[in-house]
């Protein structure tokens, strides 16, 4: 796996595009309802779930180069989280990250972020990178603004369960109705 293009070592995380073989780790985080405490309906509750998160995630990686990376620590094979940028829609890429909880606070977010934010600039310089989330998930905000993006929407979160759910659309250039509508659907 050393050559394998989509694999990224930073200082120290190891990212790799998740196999069906990382259902064990994946199913860990996603289905870990502390992880989902600021929208508890997406937690994965079957691993069928994390299965097809995973193929979407692959899909992402054919098509468009870039995708959602299996996170690890450097020199652990043990997966802690899931992160990267995906292309939604031929129109923008959303930033995402899920760590466990007990390597929260680490800066990691902010490093697998980083270099999603770079590979899809080096992609596709011209679609804009996006992180969506709700007001309430402030470490997720400020994340977000640590990579250099910035708040261009807040709204009442459409389809919620949550009837005060608001939810806050991070960039990195401003968007288009086109583009913001696409990040709100």
């Amino acid at each position: 796996m050393p050559d394998d293009p989509t694999r990224v070592l930073t200082d120290r995380l190891d990212l790799r595009p998740p196999l069906e073989t990382d259902l064990d780790g994946l199913f860990a985080v996603t289905s870990d309802p502390r992880l989902w405490q600021h929208f508890p309906t997406l937690r994965h509750t079957s691993p069928d779930q994390t299965v097809t998160r995973i193929r979407e995630w692959g899909t992402s990686w054919r098509e468009a180069g870039l995708g959602t990376w299996a996170v690890r620590e450097r020199g652990d094979e043990r997966i802690v989280g899931n992160g990267g940028c995906t292309l939604v829609r031929d129109t923008f890429w959303n930033l995402g990250y899920r760590l466990a909880v007990d390597v929260q606070g680490k800066g990691y977010a902010t490093e697998l972020s980083r270099e999603a934010i770079r590979r899809a600039n080096d992609l596709a310089p011209d679609v804009p990178v996006v992180a969506y989330l709700l007001e309430h998930n402030t470490a997720s905000a400020r994340v977000a603004e640590r990579v250099g993006l910035t708040l261009v929407h807040r709204a009442p979160d459409s389809g919620n369960p949550d009837p005060g759910a608001v939810r806050l659309v991070f960039a990195d250039r401003p968007l288009d109705e086109v583009q913001l509508e696409a990040t709100l659907r």
